[in-house]
């Protein structure tokens, strides 16, 4: 029973997904998540947290993926007052 629940809950989600990129509404959404982002001052947060990372561990010994492991969390920390979690 759980997995038919999870089944159909994958099912709806791919359907409402499909939706929202034939109407356009997907790109909308993610334009206007990304406006309030830059506006309340996430985006200047984490680059400030990536050049802190860079600092304190030197350019040469940070590759792509350590800052994307070390700022994910921060990122997610920082966006939860402004976008719950359950939004995205």
């Amino acid at each position: 029973m759980v997995v038919s629940k999870m089944n159909k809950d994958a099912q709806m989600r791919a359907a409402i997904n499909q939706k929202l990129i034939e109407t356009g509404e997907r790109e909308r959404l993610k334009e206007l998540l990304r406006a309030k982002l830059i506006e309340c001052g996430w985006k200047d947060q984490l680059k400030a947290h990536c050049k802190e990372v860079i600092k304190e561990k030197g350019l040469e010994h940070v590759t792509v993926d350590d800052l994307v492991a070390e700022i994910t969390p921060k990122g997610r920390e920082l966006q939860n007052p402004i976008v719950p979690s359950s939004h995205l």
